[in-house]
């Protein structure tokens, strides 16, 4: 299902691999680096699970919701639990592909990154968790059609304050305010373990686990099946 969507495929990985490929040949942002890939490429990463586990998720689902279909799939031997799971897999399936996609296109620009592979992994998993619970929470509670706005505006705020295209130090007094939302949280851990090839700080890793807690949990508790 998740692979016919055509612009569900646009959101999670035409959107990201065009703003790696647009600014890093134009270099039009206030990266700090000498070759803004290096700066791009955690933050896209980032964004591509935001991408994923938020906006492509959350929209599916409110409107799966809105139509009914959740109501008759919880009904059929599938059950809540395996659709739940099936959900969950779709997901991190599309993630993969984005990785592999969205690093062989930043390789090609000449991103040569200092891994520390298990720290990054261990980051998009609670982003993963911590952006589905957000998306699931008003797929659950809100209107298909309410949700789809409120869902891309947050993507839209997400990309501009989350450390994605501007380093948070450029944003000023937003930048205090930011740090407390999953997206800086997880450009903070991505940013370290696959840039300078260090250990992130103990502040993105309290943020981004809070939210990977705290948003499954409030989605739990807000969402209705119809």
């Amino acid at each position: 299902m998740t692979l016919e969507r055509g612009e569900t495929l646009l959101v999670t990985i035409g959107i990201p691999a065009f703003l790696l490929v647009f600014f890093s040949v134009v270099n039009v942002l206030p990266t700090g680096r000498r070759h803004p890939v290096d700066f791009l490429a955690p933050g896209v990463l980032g964004l591509a699970v935001m991408s994923t586990a938020m906006v492509s998720l959350g929209v599916a689902t409110g409107f799966e919701r809105s139509y009914g279909v959740l109501k008759r799939l919880g009904t059929t031997p599938l059950g809540r639990p395996r659709l739940l799971v099936a959900k969950v897999a779709g997901v991190l399936a599309v993630e993969v592909i984005q990785v592999v996609v969205l690093s062989a296109i930043a390789f090609g620009l000449g991103w040569r990154p200092h891994l520390v592979a298990s720290l990054a992994i261990c980051g998009e998993l609670l982003a993963t968790a911590a952006f589905a619970g957000v998306g699931l929470a008003m797929a659950g509670a809100l209107r298909a059609e309410v949700n789809l706005a409120i869902v891309n505006a947050l993507y839209i705020v997400f990309l501009l304050i989350g450390g994605i295209v501007f380093p948070l130090q450029r944003l000023g007094g937003f930048a205090a305010f930011a740090r407390l939302l999953p997206a800086a949280a997880l450009s903070g851990v991505l940013h370290p373990t696959l840039g300078s090839g260090t250990a992130p700080g103990v502040e993105a890793w309290v943020v981004l686990a809070a939210w990977a807690v705290a948003a499954p949990l409030v989605a739990a508790l807000l969402f209705s099946w119809e």
